[in-house]
């Protein structure tokens, strides 16, 4: 088997679980992953949503960040899974929360501000910038964070590690896996 398939042997239970009643996302950014609006615009593509809003230039579409619905057994999913591990390619969510719901919340994470008031992109759903920030964070950011999400998956801070990052009584709970 090879490494990439005993990647997504062993986040498949972690990114669906029905009897939860969860839906798996992938947050994934254009501008890691060159491919992504071919595969999102394919035959096989997937729901998904641009997380920037508003009609985009070329190069802007090119490099934004999109979710989109990572049903198990799709195509998309093992593309996205099998392709992406180790290439900081995005982030993977677990929520309740139906495509348009969660669309409205991760949108709203895009854009923060500095401490003079000037808008910056937010690149949350890099898998570097996630696992750093979130550590930061009081419970009442958190909770602003998460809204919807009950879990972030992600990659490790080394190859072999994945990271589940989910909320329990307002604190964050980081569970490092093997993979």
């Amino acid at each position: 088997m090879s490494q990439t398939n005993e990647v997504l042997t062993k986040l498949a239970p972690r990114l669906w679980n029905a009897s939860a009643g969860l839906h798996g996302f992938a947050v994934l950014d254009g501008a890691s992953n060159e491919g992504l609006l071919d595969v999102l615009y394919g035959d096989n593509r997937p729901k998904f949503e641009c997380l920037f809003t508003g009609e985009l230039a070329a190069d802007m579409a090119y490099v934004a960040p999109y979710l989109a619905e990572l049903n198990e057994g799709s195509e998309f999913a093992r593309w996205a899974v099998e392709g992406g591990w180790g290439k900081h390619w995005g982030i993977f969510v677990l929520s309740q929360a139906e495509l348009p719901e969660l669309w409205r919340h991760l949108r709203s994470l895009t854009k923060i501000f500095d401490p003079e008031g000037r808008p910056m992109y937010f690149r949350f759903y890099d898998p570097r910038v996630l696992r750093q920030f979130l550590p930061t964070c009081d419970a009442a950011q958190l909770k602003a964070i998460f809204g919807p999400v009950e879990r972030f998956i992600l990659e490790g801070a080394t190859p072999g590690e994945g990271l589940g990052l989910s909320l329990q009584d307002g604190a964050l709970m980081a569970e490092s896996f093997a993979l």
